[in-house]
C-alpha cells in the first residue's frame, strides 16, 4: 500500500469550524455518538493509517463509520445486548479501534486488556467481568486461553485477525464478523450519560485486579474539556504508540480522532523510521518514549569527531543558562515562582544576552534534532509519569514543547496537565475544567494550606463510578463527598499548579508507564535465603531497583565452605572475620567496604563476587514467579545494613514497611543508584 495519505484540510459539510464542533460534542450522552458526526464533518480524509499491520490499511472517516456500524451490528446479532460485558484482549492496531466502538456502539461494554498480559490474569478478568463474548489478538492469543476456558465461557469467541481455525463457525474471524453485521441493519441504541462504557482493570494492593468502571459521562468529560490543552486541525499528522486498553492514550485518541486528524500506529521499533515518512504534529506519549528518542540523539553527538562535540556541549550549556533564565523572567521556575523585581529583571537581561547564541545553536544543532524528529512537532502531550528533568531541559532547549499531564485509570484518566502557555516544568500542571483538587494531611485528612505537602484527592466527571463488584474497595477509595483518593502525595502552587512529591500507595510507575505493585515482587525475593528484607523502588524510572537488608549470617555461611581447611571455621573461631576479609579482597581486589551492623569485618558487600550472588538470587526470585512481565525484572540494587524496625521508624506497628520514610531516608542511594 502507498505511503500517501489523504490528510486534505477540506472537510465533507464544507467550512470546519472547531468551536461548531466542540460545540455539537459537548450536547451529545455517549462516545459512540461522536463518529457519525465525524464521519459527516470529516469524510474522505484518513482517519486511521496503520502501515505495520499485515495487511497494511488505511480508513477514511466515512470507512471507518461504517465498519464500526458492521461490527456493532455483528454484536447485536451474536446476542450482545445494552450492558452486557464483551472482552477485548487486544493491541494497538485499527481494527482494535473498530472492536472497541464497535461493541459501545451495540450498547455493549468492552473489557479491555492487552494480549500480552499472563493468560490466568485473562481468565480472572473475562470470568470477574461476567463478559458474555471474547475478542482476541489472534490464534496465538486464543490457543494460550484456550487451556483455561470452561466449557460455555461465553456465548461467542471472535479473533482480530484473518487466521483460519480448526474449529468451523465456533471461532469468527474479523472479516467474518464484519461480513455477519453487513447482513443486518444496526438497531438504535438509546443511550445514557451514566451508562457503562467500558471496565479497564488495573493491579490491586492483593494482586488481584480491579475492574475500574467508566461510564460514559466519564469518556465525554475529557473529550469536551482536551480542546483547552490541544488544537488539531483535520488532516494533523498524529503517531499512535501508547497501547490503546490503556486508559491515557485510548482517550486522547477519542478527542484527537473526533477532532479529524490522520492517526498513523507505530511502535518504538519503527517510531524514527515513522516520524521521517508520517511526520507527526501531535502526539500522546509517556516519558520513556522521550528517554529513548534522547539516548538515540545523545549516541549521534559521541559519534561526532572531538571538536564538533565539545562545539555541540558548548551551545547546550549556552542554552540551559538561556532557558534557566528565561522562566525566571516568565514566572516559571519551580524553585522560584515568586520572583522579586530585580531577579526578573536580572534573569530578562541574563536571556536577552544569551538569545542571540541559542538562536545560533537552533540554527547549526537543535533544528536537526527536530527534523531528526519530524520536523513538524508542534506539542505532545505526556503522561504516566513525570519527565526527569535533564529529558524536560533537553527538549524545552530544541523547540520542542512536551505537556505533562497526571491522572489515574480511575480518572479516566486526565485530572491536570501543562498548558501551552503554561508549562511549567517539574509540576503535572493545571486541573481541566470541572475538575477540583484538594490537599489534605494523609493521617488527618485535614485540608493543608497551598503550598504544604500532602495526600492528593480529586473530584470531577472523569472520576469512575467505582469498582465492578467491589463495594469495599470502592469505598475505601471514593468517600461520601466524592472525593476519590488518588494515593500520591503532593501541594499545589497558588496558581493552581500541582507538583507531585511521591506516591503514598505502593504502586511504583515506570517511564514507559507501566504499573508495577512492588509487593508480590518483594515476597517473591524474600525467599531467597540470603535476603532478609527488601523494598522495590523505581517510581519514573526505566526499571525497577532495590534496597535489600542482607542476611549476613547466611551470607557467611555461604562463604565457610570456601575457606574450609584454611581456617577455624567454628563459631567461636575470632580468625574468622579477617580471613573473611582477605579471602574477599584475594577474591575481587576492587571490593575493599566491609559492613556490619556491629561495625566489625564480615562480608564484603560491594565486592563483585557477593554482587553476583544477589544478582542471580533476585533473577531466579523474580522469573519464578507466576505470571511474571519483564517489566518486573529489577535492575539495579544497594545493600543496606540496618534492618528496618519500629525503633529506627522504618516499620509500623504492625511491621509493614513505610515505603515513603524508606525512600526519604535513602534518598541519595536511590538517586546515586539511577544516576
Amino acid at each position: 500500500m502507498s505511503n500517501a495519505i489523504n490528510n486534505q484540510s477540506v472537510v465533507a459539510s464544507g467550512t470546519y469550524s472547531s468551536k461548531s464542533l466542540e460545540a455539537q460534542y459537548a450536547a451529545l450522552t455517549a462516545l459512540p455518538e461522536i463518529w457519525p458526526i465525524a464521519a459527516h464533518q470529516f469524510g474522505q480524509i484518513t482517519a486511521l493509517n496503520d502501515p505495520h499491520y499485515k495487511p497494511a490499511a488505511q480508513l477514511t472517516y466515512t470507512e471507518l463509520w461504517q465498519q464500526i456500524q458492521q461490527f456493532a451490528s455483528a454484536m447485536q446479532k451474536l446476542g450482545v445486548n445494552p450492558g452486557d460485558r464483551v472482552s477485548l484482549f487486544a493491541d494497538n492496531s485499527h481494527r482494535w479501534f473498530i472492536a472497541d466502538q464497535g461493541i459501545m456502539t451495540a450498547g455493549g461494554v468492552d473489557v479491555v486488556r492487552s494480549a500480552t498480559a499472563d493468560p490466568a490474569e485473562l481468565i480472572y478478568i473475562l470470568q470477574n467481568s461476567e463478559s458474555s463474548g471474547l475478542i482476541v489478538e489472534d490464534l496465538a492469543t486464543y490457543n494460550k486461553l484456550k487451556p483455561l476456558l470452561g466449557e460455555d465461557a461465553v456465548r461467542f469467541i471472535g479473533l482480530l485477525s484473518d487466521e483460519s481455525t480448526s474449529e468451523g463457525t465456533a471461532i469468527l474471524t474479523f472479516p467474518q464478523i464484519l461480513a455477519l453485521g453487513a447482513t443486518q441493519d444496526l438497531a438504535p441504541v438509546t443511550f445514557q450519560s451514566e451508562q457503562l462504557a467500558t471496565l479497564i482493570y488495573t493491579s490491586g494492593t492483593t494482586g488481584q485486579p480491579k475492574g475500574v468502571r467508566l461510564c460514559h459521562r466519564n469518556i465525554m468529560h475529557q473529550i469536551n474539556t482536551f480542546a483547552e490543552v490541544l488544537q488539531p486541525s483535520p488532516g494533523s499528522r498524529v503517531l499512535s504508540i501508547l497501547p490503546t486498553w490503556h486508559s491515557f492514550g485510548r482517550t486522547v485518541e477519542y478527542y484527537l480522532l473526533s477532532h479529524g486528524v490522520t492517526q498513523t500506529y507505530t511502535a518504538i521499533r519503527h517510531i524514527k523510521k515513522d516520524m521521517q515518512t508520517y511526520p507527526p504534529t501531535i502526539m500522546a506519549s509517556v516519558p520513556r518514549i522521550w528517554e529513548s528518542l534522547y539516548e538515540g540523539i545523545q549516541k549521534q553527538f559521541r559519534e561526532q569527531p572531538a571538536g564538533k562535540q565539545k562545539l555541540i556541549q558548548r551551545f547546550f550549556d549556552l542554552s540551559d543558562r538561556y532557558i534557566r533564565a528565561r522562566r525566571i523572567a516568565q514566572r516559571l521556575d519551580v524553585q522560584n515562582l515568586t520572583p522579586s523585581f530585580g531577579q526578573v529583571l536580572i534573569a530578562q537581561l541574563q536571556s536577552w544576552l544569551l538569545a542571540p547564541l541559542h538562536a545560533l545553536g537552533d540554527r547549526i544543532v537543535y533544528k536537526k534534532v527536530r527534523d531528526a524528529l519530524g520536523g513538524q512537532f508542534k506539542v505532545s502531550v505526556s503522561g504516566g509519569g513525570s519527565l526527569a528533568m535533564h529529558i524536560e531541559n533537553f527538549y524545552e532547549i530544541v523547540g520542542i514543547s512536551l505537556l505533562v499531564g497526571y491522572g489515574l485509570t480511575e480518572t479516566s484518566p486526565v485530572l491536570t496537565v501543562r498548558r501551552p502557555w503554561r508549562n511549567l516544568r517539574r509540576s503535572a500542571g493545571q486541573p481541566l475544567l470541572q475538575t477540583e483538587l484538594r490537599i489534605v494531611d494523609p493521617e488527618t485528612r485535614q485540608v493543608l494550606p497551598l503550598g504544604q505537602k500532602g495526600l492528593v484527592l480529586c473530584r470531577g466527571p472523569q472520576v469512575m463510578q467505582g469498582y465492578y463488584n467491589n463495594p469495599a474497595a470502592t469505598a475505601k477509595a471514593i468517600d461520601e463527598a466524592g472525593w476519590f483518593d488518588t494515593g500520591d502525595l503532593g501541594l499545589l502552587t497558588p496558581q493552581s499548579d500541582l507538583i507531585l512529591t511521591g506516591r503514598a500507595k505502593d504502586t511504583i510507575v515506570l517511564s514507559n508507564g507501566e504499573n508495577i505493585e512492588p509487593q508480590p515482587i518483594e515476597d517473591a525475593c524474600v525467599r531467597s535465603p540470603y535476603i532478609d528484607q527488601i523494598i522495590l523502588v523505581g517510581q519514573d524510572q526505566r526499571s525497577l531497583g532495590a534496597l535489600i537488608v542482607p542476611n549476613l549470617d547466611a551470607l557467611q555461611q555461604w562463604v565457610i565452605p570456601k575457606l574450609t581447611g584454611t581456617i577455624d571455621t567454628s563459631p567461636d573461631s575470632t580468625v574468622l572475620p579477617d580471613a573473611l576479609k582477605q579471602w574477599f579482597a584475594t577474591q575481587d581486589p576492587s571490593g575493599v567496604k566491609v559492613l556490619n551492623p556491629d561495625g566489625q569485618p564480615t562480608v564484603i558487600l560491594d565486592g563483585k563476587i557477593i554482587q553476583d550472588l544477589y544478582r542471580q538470587e533476585l533473577i531466579r526470585e523474580v522469573q519464578n514467579r507466576p505470571g511474571v512481565r519483564p517489566d518486573d525484572r529489577i535492575g539495579v540494587f544497594r545493600f543496606v545494613v540496618e534492618p528496618f524496625s519500629m525503633e529506627n521508624g522504618l516499620l509500623t506497628q504492625t511491621l509493614k514497611v513505610k515505603r515513603p520514610v524508606v525512600v526519604e531516608r535513602y534518598r541519595d542511594m536511590i538517586d546515586e543508584m539511577f544516576s
